[in-house]
């Protein structure tokens, strides 16, 4: 075996990324529960790949055919049930690890120097997933799916000068249709999915360039072992943390199995009643509303009333309620990263943050009432506030000091 892992070095350096990547690659050894949802990420990133990979064995990108053959795979193939809720369920577990993941980025000051590319490459990650996720919701060819897609699409169309062509374009038709479906298949089977590998190899490459960020925001790469060179608040990552993760993946799996076999449609929420019945373009849903995961933005559009009869006003705040991400790292002005030694303001900031954008998420699922607008518009206020706000509060905001090395508290 000595000879043969010899043998590959050689001519692939295996042994040596093994070492730069797992087992000499030193974390801070403070990280709590908040640092599983990255591994956790590229678990059910693996879970997508496969499932997907199956259920295309027996799906049918035809208009006339797809929804048939979804049936098919529910009903005569072997397990075929089972592979389509582990699909439908890790597309929402995807969404909630991702928030979560992104949520530990904000409280720990995760995207300040020298991290700001990793955040990028995290944003666009979440991008990517999002255009993932909406090409893969057509695919069923369900009701919601049909109507769905064709709210989202013919929002493009309010884009000044270039809208009609652009929506043409994302189509391949003049309505939703067979040219439609079997392009959001490639995107969503061959082309999106090597992008998204390829950001989330780069994500953590310079993750690993950089090192690990910690519950502290303590940078473990300036105090080192005079005679090891080694960061002296740091452990390899594995197999401390390989076997830490593991923690993780069996809770998620045990949540994860629990909504598959007791729970997969999550009261409509993860599959909508809609879905069921064959996509028809003659008859539309009482109510259209996209998938939870992107009914915060949802909200946003739905708030702005439209200018000049255009829509596009609101299309323009969805769009920058989402990139806005971008600027975060340049937005954060605090001399600290970690929340524990941020002040009040800070906290009270992000603590409104969470609120809206949960409520918003809300929101965007239940019926435009006028009430229900007005509060929308307020939360959307709350939402680009504290992005915004952000140089001003965290400016002048008190903070505490921040400990040489690393707590394990």
């Amino acid at each position: 075996m000595q000879k043969l892992l010899n043998w590959i070095d050689e001519r692939f350096p295996l042994t040596a990324s093994y070492k730069a990547h797992l087992s000499e690659y030193y974390a801070p050894k403070n990280f709590n529960f908040w640092y599983f949802f990255g591994s956790l990420a590229l678990l059910v990133l693996v879970i997508q790949i496969v499932s997907g990979i199956f259920l295309t064995m027996h799906y049918k990108p035809d208009a006339e055919l797809a929804f048939a053959s979804v049936e098919y795979i529910m009903r005569d193939v072997d397990y075929g049930w089972l592979i389509r809720y582990i699909h439908s369920t890790g597309a929402s577990m995807f969404f909630v690890v991702v928030y979560l993941h992104m949520f530990r980025g904000l409280i720990y000051g995760s995207y300040r120097q020298p991290r700001e590319l990793i955040w990028i490459f995290g944003v666009i990650i979440y991008l990517v997933l999002m255009g993932e996720a909406f090409m893969g919701y057509l695919l069923p060819w369900g009701q919601m799916s049909y109507w769905g897609a064709q709210v989202i699409i013919n929002l493009f169309a309010a884009i000044p000068l270039i809208g009609e062509d652009l929506s043409i374009w994302i189509r391949g038709d003049y309505v939703i249709g067979d040219a439609t479906l079997n392009r959001f298949f490639a995107f969503h089977v061959i082309a999106l999915p090597l992008v998204l590998l390829g950001l989330v190899v780069a994500h953590l490459l310079a993750l690993h360039e950089v090192g690990s960020n910690n519950p502290d925001g303590v940078e473990i790469k300036k105090l080192k072992d005079p005679e090891t060179h080694l960061p002296l608040d740091g452990i390899p990552f594995h197999p401390y943390y390989t076997v830490k993760d593991i923690l993780g993946v069996v809770v998620f799996l045990m949540v994860f199995a629990a909504i598959l076999f007791f729970a997969p449609e999550m009261g409509g929420y993860f599959l909508e009643a809609n879905n069921f019945i064959p996509a028809d373009s003659l008859k539309t849903p009482e109510h259209i509303a996209p998938v939870w995961y992107f009914t915060p933005y949802y909200a946003i559009l739905r708030a702005v009333p439209p200018i000049l009869g255009s829509q596009f006003p609101g299309v323009a705040l969805m769009g920058v309620a989402v990139l806005i991400f971008f600027a975060l790292p340049w937005l954060d002005r605090s001399p600290v990263k970690s929340i524990r030694y941020r002040g009040p303001k800070f906290k009270i900031a992000l603590a409104l943050f969470v609120i809206a954008f949960v409520g918003l998420g809300v929101l965007g699922i239940l019926p435009a009432t006028e009430l229900y607008t007005w509060i929308a518009r307020v939360l959307s206020v709350v939402y680009f506030a504290f992005f915004l706000l952000m140089p001003w509060y965290t400016r002048n905001d008190s903070v505490k000091p921040v400990p040489e090395r690393v707590t394990t508290k």
